[in-house]
């Protein structure tokens, strides 16, 4: 990653500490998501609830990032309050999900998820956020930071597995809710940040990224590739088990792609290759990752295809935080990622749906308009490469 906009770099004390806080917040958010992801879904359809309002109730994460998350984002950063604003967001998340476990109608599901949504989703481009004025203040790397996440990730993911065989799936949602208060509770640990200083000419910067075709070039072809996702974050683990597979082996095959990814996040420091052409290979892999899922192949490809999300999300995701810490001034790393996540949420909103209905009556064929997503990503990333190398920093940061 860039340095050019880097702060002098404090002592190894202080940068040791805000990367251990930030990891083990990193750790907790994510171990939730480990809980949540695969097994979600499970939960809802043991409750009774039917694929097209599983599919409608999975688009409410996507939903909330284009309508609440940027007025969130935003907020913090106006009044530079990111630690503030993760404590706070975090504590409601764990009660909201404490809410939803509650209800068991689908409308009143919908309706509590989609309150806890709108404080869920700002947690982690806030922690992004966070993380990346810490890559500039100390001169860390995100990778090394990220992981953490993932590994938690998978953690929660087999802890979860391993329950899923020993509770009824309609108790998982309290699984998911203990996690999300254990975030909570690590969230006052993070360290405080001193305020930015601000360059005159970045008052008007928020306003200049929505211009900025570069910023527009990475936010959107992240979007497309990532909620590429959509259909295999909704549906596999009920595919999976429609197929027979226990919890612990749906969990099992989760991790075998989220510890690829970590693999991925340990080494990114040493790659050499252009970040948009990390991504273009992020995008490309997950053109080949989905083309495989819609034959539906059998466990053993299965497992090694699932390798594959260490580049398809993993690198893709590698690729667009170097390009944003190269990109944005240190003052709008808020607003980016908030902007950032609007982007991801409106397309993935989509998909979302589409996913449920076209699952609904194709099954794994819902693959097949994965792959056009993704394939779309990456004509765009190669299409914006020369202007992302061309220009190192943002129109938006005055330099």
């Amino acid at each position: 990653m860039a340095r050019e906009s880097q702060i002098p770099i404090a002592s190894q004390e202080p940068s040791r500490r805000f990367a251990g806080r930030l990891a083990l917040f990193y750790a907790a958010s994510f171990g939730m998501s480990g809980t949540h992801l695969p097994f979600f879904t499970v939960w809802l359809r043991a409750i009774g609830i039917d694929a097209s309002w599983i599919g409608i109730i999975s688009a409410v994460p996507a939903a909330t990032r284009f309508t609440t998350l940027p007025i969130v984002t935003g907020s913090a950063e106006r009044r530079y309050s990111l630690r503030g604003a993760l404590i706070a967001t975090a504590c409601l998340t764990a009660v909201g999900f404490a809410i939803t476990g509650s209800q068991h109608q689908a409308f009143t599901v919908f309706i509590a998820y989609v309150v806890t949504c709108c404080v869920w989703t700002p947690i982690l481009p806030l922690t992004d956020a966070y993380a990346l004025r810490g890559v500039v203040r100390y001169g860390l790397n995100y990778g090394p930071l990220r992981l953490w996440g993932s590994a938690a990730f998978v953690a929660g993911a087999l802890a979860c597995g391993l329950l899923v065989d020993i509770i009824a799936a309609r108790h998982l949602i309290w699984v998911i809710a203990a996690v999300a208060a254990l975030s909570a509770t690590v969230s006052f640990a993070l360290q405080p940040m001193e305020r930015p200083k601000v360059a005159a000419t970045t008052a008007h910067g928020a306003k200049a990224l929505l211009r900025d075709r570069g910023f527009l070039a990475i936010i959107l072809t992240s979007a497309l590739v990532q909620g590429s996702h959509a259909a295999y974050y909704t549906f596999a683990s009920i595919n999976w088990q429609a197929r027979g597979m226990d919890g612990l082996t749906i969990a099992t095959l989760w991790v075998l792609g989220v510890l690829a990814e970590i693999v991925v996040f340990a080494l990114s420091p040493r790659f050499t290759l252009a970040p948009a052409y990390l991504v273009v290979i992020g995008a490309l892999s997950a053109v080949a990752r989905w083309l495989i899922y819609a034959q539906e192949p059998p466990i053993a490809v299965l497992a090694v295809v699932q390798l594959a999300h260490s580049l398809s999300y993993g690198l893709t995701q590698v690729g667009s935080m170097s390009l944003l810490v190269r990109r944005l001034p240190v003052n709008l790393m808020a607003r980016g990622q908030g902007y950032f996540a609007a982007c991801s949420g409106i397309v993935s909103v989509g998909a979302s749906i589409l996913s449920g209905i076209v699952y609904g009556r194709y099954g794994q064929g819902v693959y097949y308009l994965m792959v056009a997503m993704a394939l779309s990503g990456a004509l765009l990333m190669w299409l914006a490469r020369h202007r992302l190398a061309d220009h190192p920093q943002s129109e938006a940061s005055g330099g």
